[in-house]
């Protein structure tokens, strides 16, 4: 097993990608076929596997939260940080906090067009914790 943790300085709402730096802590365990677990530290980020190639797919996916959880909205009591609070929370709860993906050949087995993101659900900048375990 290797497990390792990464911090991730992020400009606001959007999904940054972090394929690459899965990888990367991939490679340093050397485990070659096994099993890599993601997991955020926190309530107003997600990870999700998302379209890789397109980036309008990540313009339509925030087009879709904007509506379904809207930033102000009356319904909310909890706005502690602000308008984008509870919805950052709620975002964080339609989504994920950790990903389980299969490692071959020491890297990430993922389909032609996927990719592994954080998805910032704040407005403002945050830097976010992930633990990575690698099990082979």
């Amino acid at each position: 097993m290797h497990r390792d943790s990464m911090t991730k300085p992020l400009n606001g709402r959007g999904t940054y990608e972090i394929t690459d730096d899965i990888n990367r802590i991939i490679a340093q365990g050397d485990i070659q076929d096994g099993l890599c677990n993601i997991f955020i530290h926190h309530t107003s980020a997600s990870l999700i596997i998302c379209e890789n190639a397109d980036p309008t797919v990540h313009t339509d996916l925030e087009t879709f939260m904007s509506k379904w959880v809207p930033d102000g909205h009356k319904m909310f009591k909890h706005v502690d940080e602000g308008n984008d609070d509870m919805p950052a929370h709620v975002r964080t709860v339609m989504t994920h906090t950790s990903l389980n993906i299969p490692v071959v050949n020491g890297q990430t087995d993922l389909g032609t067009w996927q990719g592994i993101y954080i998805y910032e659900h704040r407005a403002d900048d945050y830097t976010r914790r992930l633990t990575v375990t690698v099990q082979g």
